[in-house]
């Protein structure tokens, strides 16, 4: 797009692009895309890093396009390295990364891992040390102060309380085959760790 044609947008829409180009200009957004086939036995959660959206979230118009591809870290028992599609508004000139739902920006460990270690530290009862999930990339075990972290951001009492009575009672739920379900979320111990932030009553911490 050249200026000229950048002032005819502007002067179309003037409020909107001058307070995108002076607040938004240079920031990164990150969205995160759910769909209802990760919840799908087999999906491949990862693949949906090649979806991309339209519609700018700030300046409220179908402006974005195609900006390349960035990867990365996203362990668990499948994954280790992820590809994932990078956007550019025309308008406001940000940057958006569409994240597949199971991995979460500037993290290193993927929503699957980190719910394989809660089952394994609170309803299987395992120590730190053998809670750590199984990861594709075996010189990437998480230690267990890593696991300690993931699971203090769900819960800031130091003796977890609140996660030893609600992995119970979610125990309880998914031996009995009833489905729980939040928007195209379904809980199963796969999506657990995801499902907790989605719904938790609290706010939560990365």
């Amino acid at each position: 797009m050249n200026r000229k044609e950048e002032g005819s947008v502007l002067g179309t829409y003037p409020g909107k692009i001058l307070l995108s180009e002076r607040a938004f200009q240079g920031i990164t957004i990150s969205v995160i895309p759910l769909s209802p086939d990760h919840c799908k036995p087999g999906f491949d959660w990862a693949a949906s890093g090649e979806w991309i959206f339209r519609w700018c979230p700030l300046c409220l118009s179908d402006s974005i396009i195609g900006h390349g591809w960035r990867r990365k870290q996203a362990h668990d028992d499948s994954h280790d390295w992820i590809t994932y599609r990078r956007g550019l508004c025309k308008l406001g000139k940000h940057t958006l990364s569409f994240l597949p739902a199971f991995s979460l920006p500037y993290t290193q460990y993927s929503l699957v891992a980190r719910g394989q270690a809660l089952r394994r530290r609170f309803v299987e009862h395992c120590s730190w040390e053998s809670s750590a999930p199984t990861v594709k990339d075996p010189n990437r075990i998480p230690d267990p102060s890593t696991l300690r972290r993931w699971c203090r951001s769900l819960d800031s009492s130091p003796a977890f309380s609140f996660l030893r009575r609600t992995l119970k009672a979610i125990e309880q739920w998914l031996a009995s085959d009833e489905q729980l379900a939040h928007g195209s979320l379904c809980l199963s111990w796969p999506t657990l760790f995801c499902f907790l932030r989605v719904v938790w009553p609290w706010p939560l911490r990365l």
